[in-house]
């Protein structure tokens, strides 16, 4: 693959490939089920270090076995065991991250899932639904936007600006939540966490003033941060690049995304929406060389 490619393709392909390498084309047989779930579960850290590593001219680190699951992960990113209090919230984001319902990348993979497509497909599929920005690639937008704004002093014009010009404030807002999102609740702590052993971050003093200064406007309408507006902070400070936020997501939901997918399998059926014409009727045919 082109070492200039974005992470959440690669591990999209990398994903889809697991699946010529462990066929699971008969998925009526619940052992070979939980042995392909617990190996998409453990395969896609090593996938997304891999090419953090990769892309950079730099070999691949294979996992320890002494090493916890978020411990491994950033050891593979970065050859050095982490300090506990990383691994420790690196976790925490990960549970948070694991499941919310029926969101975009959930609803693809069941969608592919009632096919009886193998898990690989399913949870590459999903990987595909976090490709745009209004799901997986939010918390990314956030970083992104707080080092535009730079500056505690800088956050009040910023916010005001976009929301005269009806700009979205990326990190804002729910389908589901009018209220703040309960998970940048934990986030936000996480981060005080964060800064208190390990020194302060510009961008989370910024976020914290573009919450309050935008909640002047946009509480009253039911917008608050989401689960995006804090957790992005969190990787950055452990020195994660912009562009793996989103494979991150993936290595969290992936659980979540197997989980829908066996009970689906329990009873399933397949998914074939209704769509209802409300065009015109009863117009004439017109022949193409008349169009």
């Amino acid at each position: 693959m082109p070492e200039q490619g974005f992470p959440r393709n690669a591990l999209q392909a990398a994903v889809a490939a697991l699946g010529m390498f462990y066929p699971g084309r008969n998925v009526k047989d619940v052992e070979n089920n939980y042995w392909s779930a617990v190996r998409l579960v453990a395969k896609l850290p090593t996938i997304v270090a891999a090419w953090a590593r990769l892309r950079h001219g730099d070999d691949p680190i294979p996992p320890r076995d002494d090493l916890g699951f978020s411990e491994n992960f950033l050891y593979m990113l970065t050859e050095s065991v982490t300090l506990p209090l990383w691994a420790q919230i690196f976790d925490d984001c990960l549970i948070l991250h694991a499941e919310h319902t029926m969101n975009a990348s959930t609803f693809t993979g069941l969608v592919t899932a009632s096919t009886l497509a193998d898990p690989y497909t399913v949870v590459a599929s999903s990987i595909g639904a976090l490709k745009g920005p209004l799901h997986g690639g939010a918390n990314e937008e956030v970083v992104m936007m707080l080092k535009e704004i730079g500056t505690t002093e800088n956050a009040r014009t910023y916010v005001e600006r976009a929301l005269q010009n009806k700009k979205k404030l990326m990190g804002f807002g729910h389908r589901v939540y009018k209220v703040k999102d309960p998970r940048a609740t934990v986030l936000q702590e996480l981060c005080r966490r964060l800064f208190t052993e390990c020194g302060s971050s510009p961008l989370y003093d910024v976020a914290v003033e573009v919450e309050r200064t935008a909640g002047e406007s946009l509480n009253k309408k039911g917008i608050y941060p989401n689960v995006d507006f804090y957790s992005g902070i969190i990787y950055d400070k452990m020195g994660i690049d912009v562009d793996l936020f989103t494979p991150l997501f993936a290595m969290a939901r992936v659980s979540g995304w197997l989980a829908h997918w066996l009970e689906q399998l329990r009873e399933n059926k397949l998914f074939r929406p209704d769509q209802i014409y409300a065009g015109e009727h009863n117009r004439p045919y017109v022949p193409i060389d008349r169009r």
